[in-house]
């Protein structure tokens, strides 16, 4: 019977027995190699504050209102969104689209198996060579990807990237990759140096003179660009302090509670800083004629295969489901002690 990740309660994580279900026309079945576990979104859900568990979500104002949810809250199942694996079934009307036997990534949850549309696995086949594992970054390496396009960064341009988690450290591949120059900052050495070693110009701890650090790296001009990824709110005000006049900040991060850290009468008002939201849901206003989320993830493939990222090497550990408690445990006390925490069933 197949197995499911289920939050029962805020920090309480249950692996349950569900029926597989039945396939129907224009189905596929996934049986699951690995999935990663996301540090930041999924932490909201674990922990009881992801917005959509306190309050009304109004997709037709795209609003959310004060009151309880109308959606039940926990229990939540299969939250995940970083899934690869094996398809071991098709229907009989699918036809040539995918074949039994591909390893594809999508999203379908931390879940031993799903039964998926063919449309949510269609072209989501691997390249030939390319390490299933590595493909578990394809959703994160694109939420990194629309960060760095909303930047509109290029040769010559400088951005500070806040964050050097999984996310902020593809964000700094993909900012080198385009030629930028960056500025890494995180709390965790391990990452800085990391970050170096991904091309990097420089990483800095945060903290009070971060601002003026970066200043005097700059010539006193400050980034073109910042990129917040953390969620903290510190952290997007002190980006907010780091670009220069005119500069624009790009707020990626999965913000949560009050922003009691920002200064808006400060850098913000006086270099009229501009603030961009960067949220996967939709790719930059002024690349929609061209672009959209899947070919952020296409060009995310295309740059795994190509071997100009190794996202293999951000997995510091690997967890059998049953373990996943454990998993999520550490995430939420020791964050220090991981980078990329992958769910194996292999």
């Amino acid at each position: 019977m197949p197995t499911l990740l289920r939050f029962s309660a805020p920090r309480v994580v249950e692996v349950i027995d569900v029926p597989a279900p039945a396939l129907l026309p224009g189905q596929v079945r996934v049986r699951t190699l690995y999935s990663g576990i996301s540090a930041g979104t999924e932490l909201t859900a674990y922990r009881g504050t992801n917005p959509y568990l306190t309050r009304q979500w109004d997709p037709d104002i795209r609003l959310f209102r004060d009151g309880a949810p109308e959606s039940p809250g926990y229990p939540l199942d299969g939250w995940g969104y970083s899934e690869v694996g094996e398809i071991i079934e098709t229907a009989p009307d699918v036809g040539a689209a995918v074949s039994v036997g591909d390893t594809v990534w999508g999203i379908w949850g931390h879940r031993g198996e799903a039964v998926l549309p063919v449309e949510a696995v269609a072209g989501h086949q691997l390249p030939t060579g390319l390490d299933p594992l590595a493909a578990a970054f394809v959703r994160v390496g694109a939420v990194a990807l629309n960060g760095v396009l909303a930047a509109d960064l290029g040769v010559g341009s400088t951005v500070a990237i806040f964050g050097q988690g999984v996310i902020g450290l593809l964000a700094t591949r993909f900012a080198v990759l385009n030629g930028a120059t960056v500025i890494a900052i995180d709390a965790i050495e391990g990452r800085r140096n990391r970050a170096l070693a991904w091309g990097a110009a420089h990483a800095l701890e945060p903290g009070a003179d971060v601002a003026l650090r970066i200043r005097e790296l700059t010539g006193g001009q400050g980034t073109d660009t910042a990129i917040e990824l953390s969620g903290n709110y510190a952290a997007l005000r002190d980006a907010v302090r780091t670009v220069g006049a005119d500069g624009t900040v790009v707020a990626a991060g999965f913000y949560q509670g009050d922003a009691a850290s920002l200064r808006l009468g400060d850098e913000f008002h006086h270099n009229r800083v501009q603030i961009l939201a960067s949220q996967i849901g939709s790719v930059p206003n002024r690349l929609r004629a061209r672009w959209d989320v899947p070919r952020l993830q296409r060009t995310v493939v295309d740059t795994l295969a190509k071997g100009a990222i190794d996202t293999t090497s951000l997995v510091t550990h690997r967890y059998r489901l049953e373990d996943a408690p454990a998993a999520y445990e550490m995430l939420d006390v020791d964050p220090a002690a991981a980078l990329q925490v992958v769910l194996d069933f292999s």
